[in-house]
């Protein structure tokens, strides 16, 4: 137990420290006023791409924000869509920043929706898979297991790269198409940097986990 602690608290607890570093910032952020709402910015960043048919719909939740690619809708918590300050239209333009990648077929984002079915079965009966096999000393259904685990690690590691290009694609509309200015692109950034903690430990914390698993069954073979 010592030692699965050892592998696996450091990025729960870095995943903790983000959660709060998140809602900080986007509390802190709330309350600098914008000249437009969440909704508005995003509207106004996928029309100056053409993006005319790509809808915006409120939904239920806080920070639920999320971009649907099948549908071509974002889906905005009702605190970015009505929201008229810094964190809402951060968040909101992040969200249309996806869409701007499904448009332009931005490979990473073709890799992690791809990902995604074995990702959600990889962490759901992948890990059973993996602990039955310890438990019940079957090495065999532990490594069919750690095989389907590591889709999970796979749509992690490819997450970063599509979540960071979507916070860089914000950033520059958001002082591009006038909806904040140059010298107020430093408020969106602290958000946005605090979101991309989460995804880098969620990441880790995926990683340490495979890992721990990895080093027990290696072990069990010496």
């Amino acid at each position: 137990m010592m030692l699965y602690f050892l592998f696996v608290l450091p990025p729960f607890l870095l995943g903790l420290y983000a959660q709060w570093k998140v809602k900080s910032a986007f509390a802190q952020m709330s309350k600098i006023s914008t000249r437009m709402s969440g909704a508005q910015a995003a509207r106004r960043m996928l029309d100056s791409a053409g993006l005319n048919s790509v809808g915006i719909e409120q939904v239920r939740g806080t920070l639920s924000d999320h971009y649907d690619p099948r549908a071509k809708v974002l889906r905005l918590s009702g605190d970015v869509y009505n929201g008229h300050n810094m964190s809402a239209v951060g968040v909101a333009c992040h969200e249309a920043g996806h869409a701007f990648q499904d448009a332009q077929n931005y490979a990473p984002l073709m890799i992690r929706n791809t990902a995604v079915p074995a990702a959600n079965f990889g962490s759901g009966a992948g890990i059973w898979m993996l602990l039955g096999g310890i438990w019940f000393g079957i090495p065999a259904l532990a490594w069919i297991g750690v095989i389907l685990f590591a889709a999970v690690v796979f749509f992690q590691v490819i997450n970063l790269p599509v979540e960071f290009n979507a916070s860089s694609r914000a950033r520059e509309q958001l002082v591009a198409q006038g909806i904040i200015a140059g010298n107020e692109e430093h408020y969106v950034a602290k958000v946005l940097n605090a979101a991309a903690l989460t995804y880098v430990a969620a990441t880790l914390q995926s990683i340490m986990t495979l890992a721990y698993y990895l080093f027990i069954l290696l072990g069990d073979r010496r």
